[in-house]
């Protein structure tokens, strides 16, 4: 390598070192802060059961079994249909997938879950690492459907809470929005919290207005219940993409899946 691949090469290693840093300070301040926000929650909600009465709290319960009853809806229909198309069977996915799930589930960050779901889909699920190796980084990045889905139904829950109605154009805005911030959203612990705020900002629902803050943060009283859901189906996903892809591409040892 001469002296000019050489430079090159330690300048892009410098600049990659340099975000790579810069990404690793975020998800620490932002993990600092969750820390501390259940106290601010905690005070939030409080004050909103004080003021409107306990009655506040039946549509936060609403809320949760609709988003649990969505993503189980999401996982045997949507991914055992597509699952289905390519001749493998939901019921020995999960099976096989169960250890993966239950991490996700547990820690809810896709991120720090990457590891297991890297040996799950090798020891488990008899997948190739050159396929495992590029598609389940990337799904922890980008596929987040479960994220989606949360930030749709807590729009819809705020809009509700206020006596908003929602015009159709508004309900198809959030779900553009929806699935841009979800995909912008990092594979942390309450990240998709953060990226709501911007989903609401998208259907007029700004956080500077005191109303939608006070709605807000009763979404975020409940937030973790929400986030280890919805982290489980963002999981689950990118393990049923990389499985169709080694399918496709023959890396896919199917005697695993008997």
């Amino acid at each position: 390598m001469n002296s000019k691949d050489e430079r090159l090469k330690t300048a892009g290693d410098t600049v990659f070192k340099v975000f790579d840093g810069l990404a690793e300070a975020m998800y620490k301040i932002v993990r600092g802060i969750l820390e501390y926000m259940p106290i601010g929650v905690f005070a939030l909600i409080g004050y909103v059961v004080a003021t409107y009465g306990p009655g506040v709290l039946g549509p936060l319960g609403i809320a949760v079994i609709a988003l649990y009853v969505g993503l189980f809806i999401h996982i045997f229909l949507v991914y055992g249909g597509i699952l289905a198309i390519f001749r493998l069977n939901i019921l020995k996915f999960l099976k096989r997938a169960s250890e993966a799930m239950l991490t996700a589930f547990v820690t809810r960050s896709s991120s720090g879950t990457l590891p297991v779901t890297m040996r799950v889909a090798e020891e488990k699920l008899g997948i190739g690492k050159e396929v495992y190796a590029f598609t389940l980084p990337l799904g922890a990045t980008i596929n987040m459907d479960g994220t989606a889905m949360y930030q749709a139904i807590a729009t819809i829950f705020i809009a509700n809470a206020l006596g908003i109605h929602l015009a159709p154009y508004q309900h198809l805005l959030i779900v553009l929005t929806a699935v841009l911030a979800s995909i912008g959203t990092a594979g942390v612990p309450g990240a998709g919290l953060i990226m709501l705020a911007m989903v609401l900002e998208g259907v007029g629902l700004p956080l500077t207005d005191p109303n939608v803050a006070l709605a807000y943060s009763m979404i975020a009283g409940i937030d973790v219940i929400l986030d280890m859901g919805r982290t489980m189906v963002n999981v689950t996903g990118d393990l049923v993409g990389t499985s169709i892809v080694a399918k496709t591409e023959g890396e896919l040892d199917e005697s695993k899946w008997k």
